[in-house]
């Protein structure tokens, strides 16, 4: 099992075999197989892209408090709307079976908790540690 699977199946409370649709969407965006959804809409790259696209954002500081030891500052859905894109949290949203503001509102109490926890030393994994 890898990282990303024990890492979430703790955080959203499934177990081998189960996964909530949450869970799936995590397990996409972080793991780096978001791009087979929206085209080029939203981050590329997993949880690099991520990082990548929350500092491109203009809120860098955010996602480093997930990566670092210690708090996590949060993060509004408006934020993550604008960090992912219209496209990329609509075709999310769907594969949830969610509307986008209850998505929205979901990701924003699951993303910081699932990075932190990937992330224990205060530093990206490896690439082939995260892989779904």
């Amino acid at each position: 099992m890898s990282l990303l699977s024990n890492v979430l199946g703790g955080l959203l409370g499934g177990s081998a075999g189960t996964s909530s649709p949450m869970q799936g969407v995590l397990m996409n965006m972080l793991g780096g197989n978001q791009g087979q959804q929206g085209g080029n809409a939203g981050p590329q790259g997993g949880l690099a892209g991520l990082v990548s696209a929350f500092g491109q954002a203009g809120l860098g500081d955010v996602v480093q408090s997930w990566i670092a030891p210690g708090p996590n500052k949060p993060v509004s859905p408006d934020q993550l709307q604008q960090v992912l894109g219209d496209t990329h949290v609509q075709n999310m949203a769907r594969q949830s079976g969610m509307g986008s503001s209850d998505f929205l509102s979901q990701l924003s109490q699951h993303l910081p908790r699932a990075v932190d926890g990937m992330t224990p030393d205060g530093r990206l994994p490896d690439e082939g540690t995260v892989s779904v």
